[in-house]
């Protein structure tokens, strides 16, 4: 196994703790927190595929901003456990049906994709998921659109703002 494997298999395994850690700690907050290593896992598997422009995007919104937001959320909210509604025999037992479904999907996932290892998928550049390419592309291509977006997202702050003034 060379480098490039092992650290993939570090970081998935980093990943599915995390994640598995997301889901059985009692404290929200701490939930919140693992779900940001899961972010920072993924942002490490994105770097692996030598898309680096997804992995700073992934981090600076999911891990950064939004994670903060559910932060502030889950804080305002004051969880506290004795004032948690008993979840009914009905919510459970579709909570085990869904889950079931999702496993036999990733089993047919997994088998279809282990019938597929073999082939090799030809891809015209290397520099795919780099940001020189995605910029050149950007203010070249799509520079109108690029603007447009642009003057959408400043419309936007202005009405937050003048909202928030109120």
């Amino acid at each position: 196994m060379n480098t490039l494997e092992i650290l993939f298999y570090a970081l998935s395994a980093f990943a599915i703790v995390s994640a598995v850690m997301v889901l059985i700690s009692k404290n929200p907050i701490h939930s919140v927190l693992w779900l940001i290593l899961v972010f920072f896992a993924i942002s490490g598997h994105y770097i692996l595929l030598n898309a680096q422009f997804l992995a700073i995007v992934n981090i600076i919104v999911y891990a950064g901003a939004i994670m903060v937001l559910f932060l502030f959320v889950i804080m305002l909210m004051n969880v506290k456990k004795d004032q948690e509604p008993k979840k009914q025999h009905l919510v459970k037992f579709i909570g085990v049906i869904a889950g079931g479904s999702f496993l036999t999907l990733l089993i047919a996932l997994v088998k279809q994709t282990s019938q597929l290892q073999g082939k090799t998928v030809l891809l015209k550049e290397g520099t795919i998921g780099l940001i020189h390419p995605l910029g050149k592309a950007l203010f070249s291509d799509y520079v109108v659109p690029f603007e447009i977006s642009s003057v959408l997202f400043l419309s936007a702050m202005v009405g937050a703002v003048i909202i928030g003034k109120k």
